[in-house]
């Protein structure tokens, strides 16, 4: 698997990054969204550099223009429900992807271990496409594997592009324990090295689907 961490570099990202760990700045709902969709549309500029492309001819208004534009099929899969304004982003600049939909939960049980529960799936053919998951965070990465192998049920795409914009050091090391192809590559803005007992990242953003949508019911 290969690991980019967007972050090493100087960009605008790091200011949306900072806006979206920031106590102050996440008590506005529409803001938190707003830089989750903003990073998406980063990340997803910086994964149209590695896209097949091809040669369009296109007709302007006075004359034909050869343009290079890609030739990829792209899928964009989500993980519910912190994973949407991410989505939307990504979405913005692949404006023709299909879509998915995975919906993951932690179920709890003693001294703070947990299962993964996927309980909703939707997703087109993943056959010979580019696949893009994104999620807001990588804790632990059990739930990002779990739907990776899930969505290949679907067929084998040529590449898949894991986007998380927040992970830990133990969530990057096991994806690159559990998912070693080449054909993997892993996004991201930062990496924290510490997770709590309950495997929350430190110092992280907080609960993303929360600070997005609301405390849960």
């Amino acid at each position: 698997m290969t690991i980019i961490n967007l972050g090493d570099g100087n960009s605008v990202l790091n200011q949306f990054v900072a806006e979206i760990r920031d106590k102050d700045i996440q008590k506005n709902q529409m803001r938190f969204r707003r830089n989750l969709e903003r990073i998406g549309e980063i990340f997803a500029y910086e994964i149209s550099r590695t896209l097949t492309y091809k040669t369009a001819e296109v007709t302007t208004p006075l004359g034909i223009s050869e343009c290079r534009v890609p030739s990829d099929s792209i899928v964009l899969a989500t993980i519910l429900r912190a994973g949407l304004p991410l989505h939307e982003g990504i979405l913005n600049i692949f404006d023709r992807a299909q879509n998915a939909f995975v919906a993951a939960y932690r179920k709890y049980g003693k001294d703070n271990k947990f299962d993964i529960k996927l309980e909703y799936v939707t997703s087109p053919s993943v056959e010979g496409k580019v696949l893009v998951i994104a999620d807001t965070m990588l804790a632990t990465g059990a739930s990002l594997v779990l739907t990776y192998h899930k969505l290949l049920e679907k067929g084998t795409p040529v590449h898949t592009h894991l986007v998380c914009p927040i992970a830990s050091s133990y969530g990057v090391e096991y994806l690159s324990k559990s998912l070693p192809h080449k054909t993997v590559t892993l996004w991201t803005a930062a990496v924290d090295e510490e997770l709590t007992n309950k495997s929350y990242i430190v110092p992280g953003l907080g609960d993303a689907g929360d600070l997005a949508f609301g405390d849960k019911l």
